[in-house]
């Protein structure tokens, strides 16, 4: 198993949206930003737990619906 480099960077709501990607095959969730003009995702938070998940809506004020799922 690896560890990946988890970037830190402010959360800009005009120009990002949030969104979790998640394998099909494997089932890891990341929790991320996604560019809305050059789609570049950047991962913020790794996604194991419920706990993990409410940590991530929280740190960043976002709303569990205005995540977007990709596969």
């Amino acid at each position: 198993m690896f560890r990946r480099k988890i970037i830190q960077e402010p959360y800009d709501r005009e120009r990002q949206i949030p969104v979790i990607r998640a394998s099909i095959c494997t089932g890891e969730r990341v929790a991320g930003f996604k560019d809305i003009q050059t789609g570049r995702f950047t991962e913020v938070a790794a996604i194991c737990s419920r706990r993990d998940l409410d940590s991530f809506l929280e740190k960043y004020a976002v709303e569990e619906t205005e995540i977007k799922k990709e596969w």
